[in-house]
């Protein structure tokens, strides 16, 4: 098994779609070279933010690979590969493998509402059918489902490759409960930018951002802040971000960063069914919030 160091901010990648909706992969080369050029740790493609349950299996394969092909090497990169089902899981966790990433990433399964014995034997199906590091993406927002610290902790001493998880309950209570069981046998990574702060100070080791689509460096130095133990800066840093972290869940991610980058040029504001584009009053409020910052920093 292959081993990973996982430290940083690592950004979310959206998805850049044409006006058809076809990916646009001029917008996601050049999104890439932006979030290495702004020094992140690494990117995460097809996860939550970049619209992974809209994808087809084939455009999620594809947009994988380009970020590996794009990345050459010079960052890390962990593939989301989260599905409702667990075949599907371990195919796009297989593919993920031959394409060349660092690690696969799959989510909580959403709708089917697993037990915890469920998520058990899921994730452990996962990790058992590929070789490379494994991180557990927790987010019972989006699935209506937790897992919790119990079958986490289950599933690590099962399973060697699972090496990390990404927690976005919200809670800085359970990220500190898994540090306290767990110690350095997991990496813990916010996946919420509003508590990177907190988390790390309880022993998380970084952030899997959405707002560093649009400032990678402004979030990756305020995540060194952090783990360097540097908190007056850190504080300073982070409450300066807080209120572009809050404007991006305004409205659905990634509907608001997607608005965020557009007014940038960065991308086309398009987003899949069911998503629709935010609406004007939010995509002032987002824009503004942007703009705030920017002038406040600057």
């Amino acid at each position: 098994m292959s081993t990973i160091d996982l430290s940083g901010t690592y950004t979310a990648l959206v998805t850049p779609f044409r006006d058809d909706e076809s990916i646009d992969y001029a917008a996601l080369d050049a999104l890439i070279e932006a979030q290495i050029a702004g020094g992140v740790r690494g990117l995460v493609p097809c996860g939550t933010t970049g619209e992974s349950p809209a994808l087809s299996h084939e455009e999620h394969n594809a947009v994988v690979a380009r970020t590996v092909k794009q990345a050459r090497g010079r960052v890390q990169v962990i593939a989301g590969t989260g599905s409702n089902s667990t075949r599907e899981a371990i195919e796009l966790a297989r593919a993920a493998e031959a394409a060349g990433v660092d690690c696969v990433m799959p989510v909580v399964p959403y709708y089917n509402k697993p037990t915890q014995e469920g998520l058990r034997r899921h994730f452990l199906a996962v990790a058992r059918a590929v070789s490379v590091p494994v991180m557990i993406y927790n987010v019972p927002s989006r699935t209506a489902i937790d897992l919790l610290a119990d079958t986490l902790v289950r599933i690590a001493e099962e399973a060697p490759n699972v090496v990390a998880t990404k927690e976005a309950t919200g809670h800085v209570l359970r990220a500190q409960e898994l540090a306290r069981r767990l110690g350095p046998r997991l990496a813990i990574l916010s996946g919420d930018d509003a508590i990177t702060l907190p988390m790390i100070a309880v022993g998380g080791r970084g952030i899997i951002s959405v707002t560093s689509n649009l400032l990678p460096r402004e979030v990756t130095r305020a995540t060194e802040f952090a783990l360097k133990g540097d908190l007056d800066r850190a504080r300073a840093a982070h409450l300066a971000l807080l209120p572009v972290h809050e404007a991006m869940f305004f409205e659905a991610n990634p509907g608001p960063v997607k608005a965020a980058m557009a007014a940038r040029g960065m991308l086309r504001e398009v987003v899949r069914g069911p998503l629709a584009p935010v609406s004007e009053a939010t995509r002032a409020k987002v824009l503004a919030a942007v703009e705030t910052y920017a002038r406040t920093a600057s």
